[in-house]
């Protein structure tokens, strides 16, 4: 496996949650990691709290020429760039008689588009470091969740997304793989305004019998896996369950038979 030492990795929605975890697992190990966010001060905090090796760009991804600026300043920091993490993510939910366009279509652009496109804007770079990306997918696409049609909807585009761009990516080197995550508990619902930090933390306790181990899971768990796909030389095309066994299906052992 490659060396993570000086490694250069850019990772998306880096100021919280998933991205913050893996910042922290990466710079440790002595990569040099480019965070990014939409909050300038969110942004800053994360990135000085977690030490020099860790750059932080306030960068709206959906926006081209942040995309440009983003992959520049990552190439700069990291001399070069090794490795893409796209973590950025919005959620939506909702009845789907009640759903509305102009939210879907915004949620796709942040989950997927922006994603795709920040890849692309990156492969001239991965080409030269043999490089790899990592999409992060959802169990939702695992188990069905009502009410949360439009966020699965994009978790499942990216699955796809992840096969695709191996196969397309290959012939230069470049490895793309998705993690699927269960159930961990970030900012994500709470930023939609969904529920409150304590309320989100009840919600995934509630759940933890569904998982086959038992609780639920932590970003460190799921950046060692970031670190597996972005340093295994032949592994491309794989769509990683890192859940605890949420995605097998099971039911609570205190749920009527």
């Amino acid at each position: 496996m490659k060396d993570i030492v000086n490694m250069s990795i850019l990772i998306t929605g880096g100021g919280s949650g998933l991205g913050r975890g893996a910042a922290e697992y990466f710079c440790k190990l002595g990569a040099k990691v480019t965070i990014c966010g939409r909050r300038l001060e969110k942004i800053e905090q994360a990135a000085h709290e977690i030490g020099k090796n860790c750059l932080g760009v306030q960068a709206d991804i959906t926006d081209a020429a942040s995309r440009k600026m983003l992959i520049e300043r990552a190439v700069e920091h990291g001399k070069g760039l090794h490795a893409l993490i796209n973590n950025a993510a919005n959620m939506y939910r909702g009845p789907v008689e009640e759903l509305e366009q102009d939210k879907l279509l915004d949620i796709f652009n942040t989950n997927v588009v922006a994603g795709m496109l920040l890849t692309g804007a990156a492969t001239p770079y991965l080409e030269k470091t043999e490089g790899a990306v990592v999409f992060i997918g959802s169990t939702h696409t695992r188990r069905a969740m009502p009410g949360a049609s439009p966020y699965a909807a994009t978790k499942a585009a990216v699955a796809g997304v992840s096969k695709v761009l191996a196969a397309e990516l290959g012939s230069r080197k470049i490895r793309v793989n998705c993690i699927l995550p269960g159930a961990i508990l970030t900012e994500l619902n709470q930023r939609a305004g969904l529920c409150s930090d304590e309320q989100a933390k009840q919600r995934l306790q509630s759940i933890a019998g569904l998982h086959a181990l038992g609780r639920i899971g932590t970003e460190l768990e799921i950046a060692e896996a970031m670190d597996y796909l972005i340093r295994a030389e032949w592994t491309t095309g794989a769509i990683v369950d890192v859940d605890g066994g949420f995605g097998l299906g099971l039911t609570d052992d205190k749920l009527p038979r």
